[in-house]
């Protein structure tokens, strides 16, 4: 205890200011009663946000609660309808180089090179300086993200995560002073986007910036900043109350994980967050609908015993219901002149009911192994058996949910449901096959969009159909892909929620492959760790005994919680450092 409070101590003193001036009392940045709406929609309502100088401060909230609204207000690129938007007391009316901005999406030229792009920035700016200056000042931020060796590289040869420091290359060469980052790394991947958190931190120590992170990663956002606030749900969005993140810096993550402060932050910030999107939850009219007891005709099962509607799970449990023995998958060299072996001897025995995380870093086979499971990847050495008998195709009583949702965009949500219904209730009234689709298209929230061609949704609602499509059917077998892996992770634990609500109602055997570590402890019986590819193999299962039926919030007091975080994030810190 007595070292936590010594952090609150170091950090309070590193908040003050350094010495004493004129401006002292006058805050870098200052928002005052900003309301902001489009037509008759109120966005934002009532913003008041005070930041000092060298501060840094992320704002967290859900998909659509206006936090990009927001950061467009104080870069200057909209103006608010009511209220100020101050910069050192003066008004910012317009965008200024005073304040770069980092979007989610990469607005590079195509045509010019990761020098070319940054210096488009600084020649604009600095057009005053002598030209071997301005080549020097580009070169110095483009080194300073660590793309020194891609200088001459154009966008199309870059990841995504090279991409985005590009931007923020361009961003802060501008030499601003406050660098607004509206999520600039949810599309990458955990391990691109932890490396990025790293080099930002640096960066905003080297440079004493002030910064402003937009994010949906709570974990992210106490990791990086100072304080965290939450932005209520729009419409009429606002600011809920101040999280100060009393943790010493420089922080690491794995030392993180066995810090109290750390932990009870994150439980208060989630819980505080996860109440909030509860009572703009639409999906309370499921408790309308009445699921039928009618049979799939995929499930042999059901002849003996519902493992859906049974109250006894009779045959839950079984042992070896799924079974994967010696599953490898070769795939030939681009060349032509070789081969690679990109999963190995990949073991493992499934009880039925069980339900079953792989994770592991990028590339490392996990949704090789899926797709071999759902009959869509050939087997090229080993056996997959399913309810003893051998996959050897694609079937409908596997229910598959990718991360990029298969639908057909001139079907509305109900109907691309019912496409798989009406196979696999052949036999059912059609009023009842209208309950089933109805029932799991409410159940993960779209009970207002039923009739909502899929062209016109949101990747976030496509996935949720998806996810309602494969549940629909009953399956023998659920196999997830990264199924949340498209939505920003306040979405992500709603629908989280619904799939172990739903599960614990099923008990379908399941697996899911995820790169989050939460999200494999929350849903999982067992954690299945991958090695690093290629010549992938299991490196370590984690049991999780924890209670079920399980909630976020739950989970996140008990007591065993962390201390299989910590067996999780220590393999796949191995694996890192030998990649």
């Amino acid at each position: 205890m007595s070292v936590v409070n010594l952090n609150i101590v170091n950090k309070r003193m590193q908040n003050k200011p350094l010495a004493p001036s004129n401006d002292a009392q006058l805050p870098l940045l200052e928002l005052k009663s900003v309301c902001k709406s489009y037509g008759a929609t109120s966005i934002l309502n009532n913003i008041n946000l005070s930041i000092k100088e060298g501060e840094f401060v992320a704002i967290v909230g859900f998909s659509g609660s206006g936090k990009t609204t927001l950061i467009s207000t104080i870069a200057g690129l909209i103006q608010a309808d009511s209220g100020e938007v101050l910069k050192q007391g003066a008004p910012i009316t317009a965008p200024g180089p005073d304040r770069g901005v980092v979007f989610q999406n990469y607005s590079l030229m195509p045509w010019l090179t990761v020098f070319e792009n940054v210096a488009l920035a600084v020649d604009q700016i600095f057009k005053h300086w002598p030209a071997e200056q301005r080549r020097a000042h580009t070169e110095k931020y483009v080194r300073m993200v660590n793309l020194g060796a891609a200088m001459d590289k154009k966008p199309a040869e870059l990841s995504g995560g090279m991409r985005q420091r590009v931007n923020v290359a361009r961003a802060l060469a501008a030499g601003p002073d406050i660098l607004l980052l509206d999520e600039p790394l949810s599309a990458l991947d955990a391990l691109t986007r932890g490396n990025l958190q790293d080099e930002i931190l640096q960066i905003w120590a080297q440079e004493k910036k002030t910064v402003i992170l937009i994010t949906n990663d709570v974990d992210e956002a106490i990791y990086m900043a100072d304080r965290v606030i939450p932005l209520n749900p729009g419409p009429d969005a606002t600011f809920g109350p101040d999280f100060p993140v009393n943790i010493e810096r420089p922080r690491d993550r794995t030392a993180l994980n066995h810090n109290a402060e750390f932990k009870r932050l994150r439980a208060e910030i989630t819980r505080y967050l996860m109440d909030i999107g509860m009572e703009k939850n639409l999906g309370s009219a499921v408790d309308k609908i009445v699921l039928p007891k009618i049979k799939p005709n995929t499930n042999t099962e059901w002849d003996r015993v519902s493992p859906v509607l049974a109250s006894g799970h009779d045959d839950i449990v079984r042992p070896r219901y799924l079974e994967f023995s010696q599953l490898s998958k070769i795939y030939p060299t681009p060349d032509g002149n070789g081969s690679v072996k990109v999963v190995e001897g990949f073991d493992l025995k499934m009880k039925k009911g069980e339900f079953i995380s792989i994770i592991g870093h990028s590339g490392c086979g996990k949704s090789t192994v899926l797709s071999m499971t759902a009959g869509l990847n050939s087997i090229s050495e080993g056996v997959i058996i399913l309810d003893n008998k051998e996959i050897d195709g694609a079937g409908p009583d596997r229910g598959v949910v990718f991360q990029a949702p298969s639908l057909f965009p001139w079907l509305t949500a109900f109907e691309n449901v019912m496409l798989g219904v009406d196979k696999v209730y052949p036999h059912a009234a059609k009023s009842e096959r209208d309950d089933i689709a109805e029932y799991y298209l409410t159940r993960v929230g779209l009970g207002d969009a039923l009739y909502k061609k899929a062209a016109d949704m949101s990747n976030g609602m496509r996935q949720r159909v998806g996810i309602a499509r494969a549940f629909a059917l009953s399956p023998k077998l659920l196999l997830l892909d990264e199924p949340f892996g498209m939505l920003d992770s306040l979405t992500r634990w709603e629908l989280q929620e619904v799939l172990m609500e739903v599960w614990e109602r099923t008990h379908v055997t399941a697996i899911v492959v995820t790169h989050d570590v939460d999200e494999a402890i929350l849903l999982a019986d067992r954690v299945v760790m991958m090695t690093n590819g290629p010549h992938a193999k299991i490196g370590k299962i984690q049991d999780i005994d924890l209670p079920r039926p399980r909630s976020r919030k739950a989970l996140l007091e008990h007591p065993d919680y962390y201390k299989y975080r910590e067996s999780i994030l220590s393999f796949l810190t191995e694996c890192d450092h030998t990649h």
